[in-house]
């Protein structure tokens, strides 16, 4: 099978080496699609692919062996846990991340990863909203997707649609630089979030996205994890926006001082008592909104402060390089 990729576009044609791309699938009970997904890339030249295990019940292991992928038991539980290990034993120059239940298809490889090759992105995501077929998403997760990823993009003021895909493409030294921690599903959030910290380039593109087959079963649980994200996309967003963390607080505060103020005619024998009440909250209110304002502007003068030295890194990198 020939390895070597060839991009066309109008400006130029962008050739690659098809073994500097690792192909990583974190797999967890998978038996009954990861063959299919492997040979998927091997049928259009990507033999290089990785699968790393959560300690299956099942036969993936072998039969991902038996397709030809280089397997890796992962230490501990969780599919973050398996990412982070891969990330640090991976020496290729070109990472594709692909969930190992079928979800996905493998030959749309090339929308993710041309933009990275090519240089205009560090992380592309695959878009699975705008591409899904009917019955891919159940109706809980096609909602709670849709109210996740809409709190994410208030929190973090951004255009993201998809922050829980599991098909990605991005170099080894962006994904390296990115601090990561969580153990299970948060990850994907987790590094979504960390790229635009980082200011790394991020694009999304639209992918379709396949109902599970019948052979292999969610692990993920809609209620227990979606709110797991959800407050994982809170607590990360008082680094990147204050405003939004403590807004959130100030605007409780400021509701229940106006519940306060409401009622207060209604409750003539407790008058002193809501006063009270209105005050401390309207003050409560009134600190954590200053205090969102005073941190917010530290946090772009932090995001600028490091876009300008990596600016200055990558710049200095070129030269060298050109040397």
């Amino acid at each position: 099978m020939n390895t070597i990729g060839i991009f066309m576009t109008e400006e130029h044609n962008l050739i690659f080496d098809k073994n500097d791309v690792c192909i990583f699938i974190p797999v967890l009970n998978e038996e009954g699609a990861v063959k299919d997904v492997i040979e998927g890339f091997k049928n259009i030249g990507y033999n290089n692919i990785l699968v790393y295990d959560g300690n299956s019940k099942d036969k993936t292991r072998e039969i991902a062996a038996a397709a030809g992928a280089r397997v890796v038991i992962q230490s501990g539980k969780g599919k973050g846990r398996a990412m982070i290990q891969a990330f640090g034993a991976i020496t290729e120059k070109y990472i594709v991340m692909i969930d190992g239940d079928g979800t996905e298809k493998p030959e749309e490889i090339n929308a993710l990863l041309y933009p990275v090759l090519e240089g205009k992105a560090d992380h592309v995501a695959g878009d699975r909203i705008a591409g899904r077929t009917p019955d891919a998403f159940t109706s809980l997760n096609l909602f709670g997707n849709r109210v996740i990823n809409r709190f994410f993009r208030r929190a973090f003021k951004s255009e993201h649609r998809d922050i829980l895909t599991g098909y990605r493409a991005f170099t080894r030294e962006s994904v390296q630089a990115l601090d990561l921690k969580q153990s299970g599903f948060v990850i994907e959030t987790e590094m979504t979030v960390e790229c635009l910290m980082k200011g790394q380039k991020f694009m999304e593109v639209p992918i379709t996205y396949l109902p599970r087959p019948e052979k292999v079963e969610t692990k993920l649980h809609p209620i227990r994890d979606g709110f797991k994200i959800s407050m994982a996309i809170y607590k990360y967003s008082r680094f990147y926006n204050p405003l939004f963390f403590f807004g959130v607080w100030s605007s409780l505060s400021c509701a229940l001082a106006l519940l306060t103020a409401a009622v207060h005619p209604f409750i003539t024998w407790h008058s002193s008592m809501l006063g009270t009440a209105f005050f401390f909250f309207a003050g409560i209110s009134a600190v954590l909104l200053i205090a969102g304002f005073t941190a917010d502007i530290s946090a772009t003068l932090h995001r600028k402060t490091l876009k300008a030295i990596r600016t200055n890194q990558k710049e200095q990198k070129k030269e060298y390089d050109q040397f």
